[in-house]
């Protein structure tokens, strides 16, 4: 059965009521955004949101291979494993937001898949050679809890095939197309068979930009902001917008990114981006709309939805309004 996530920055002093929310209304996951000169930090969130909780899986979304010394978020996420009892999940990218603040650029696809197999023996209890010296986690076994599973935010096709390689989760970001989806399915799965893995040991899933309203243009609005986030991943490379409908807007997206406005409508990015690619990009409109749309991407294939359903300057009582359809009127008709 389909997994539905909500992601939410991590503000100070909100964890624990978020998340209590989230699983009163039935979602499966809360992910938090690792983000830290725009919010709180995720470990502290995630711990606090699991002991509030009782079934609610947490997660990074996502975190990145630059800010954090690999053994220390390897420490730092089978603690929240532990105070979740195996409930977590490491969600990581080459970095968006986190990065893009200190004035860096998104890691190397090589470097990502250097961290994540380090991630992957720290995770594992085992040995990780560090310029030779063999390092390792001593208490990670100790705790007898489950390995957490490493997840793939991936967009191009570099990051799909080291997801393949190297995660037990991949989740496209790359919007609410299912052809595009599926094509994605079928490249991981590909490059998972090179490397002698079993393509069914991958885990799917996708980011999916989502407002549930009557009124199609307040929809769109609810989150433009967050749509030019994620439409912004498929702009940052060539290879992953090539061929594709929409590739000038994704190209502009990509050259002309407003990270002072991150994941907000007023960004200067989005000020040329037609409404009609909101629409394509993401789900914008009435429940009937968002429960065919979300149905068409879950049969691709799919056993997790991630969905971002706000911008940072999104009307807060429309998000509300917006969040509460997509919990009754839309999830429900998808389980």
């Amino acid at each position: 059965m389909t997994e539905f996530w909500q992601l939410t920055f991590p503000m100070p002093g909100q964890s624990e009521n978020h998340a209590r929310a989230a699983e009163d209304a039935g979602w499966d996951g809360l992910f938090f955004a690792d983000t830290q000169c725009l919010s709180g930090d995720i470990y502290s969130a995630m711990c606090l949101a699991a002991k509030a909780t009782k079934t609610l899986k947490v997660g990074t979304a996502v975190t990145n291979p630059v800010t954090r010394h690999a053994a220390v978020t390897a420490s730092a996420i089978a603690t929240v494993q532990v105070e979740s009892n195996g409930r977590a999940v490491l969600g990581i990218g080459r970095g968006d937001s986190s990065l893009g603040l200190l004035g860096q650029n998104p890691a190397p696809a090589t470097t990502l898949a250097g961290y994540i197999e380090n991630l992957q023996g720290y995770l594992s209890g085992g040995s990780v050679d560090l310029d030779g010296f063999a390092s390792h986690i001593h208490w990670i076994n100790a705790s007898r809890q489950p390995k957490v599973p490493i997840d793939v935010a991936s967009t191009g096709p570099k990051v799909i095939a080291l997801a393949a390689r190297f995660a037990e989760r991949i989740t496209f970001a790359m919007g609410a197309d299912p052809a595009r989806i599926a094509q994605g399915i079928e490249d991981a799965k590909s490059a998972a068979e090179d490397a002698g893995r079993d393509p069914q040991e991958l885990s799917f899933g996708a980011y999916i930009n989502i407002a549930c309203d009557g009124d199609e243009q307040r929809a769109r609005d609810i989150i433009r902001g967050s749509t030019g986030t994620f439409a912004h991943f498929s702009g940052m490379s060539a290879a992953a917008n090539a061929g594709l409908q929409d590739e000038p807007v994704y190209q502009h997206i990509g050259a002309n990114y407003d990270m002072a406005n991150h994941a907000s409508g007023k960004a200067a990015h989005m000020t040329a981006v037609p409404d009609e690619f909101i629409s394509r990009f993401a789900i914008a409109g009435p429940p009937a709309l968002c429960v065919d749309r979300l149905g068409e991407s879950i049969d691709q294939g799919l056993d997790h939805l991630v969905l971002l359903m706000g911008s940072r300057d999104a009307d807060p009582k429309h998000v509300a309004a917006s969040m509460e359809r997509i919990s009754t009127e839309v999830i429900v008709k998808l389980r």
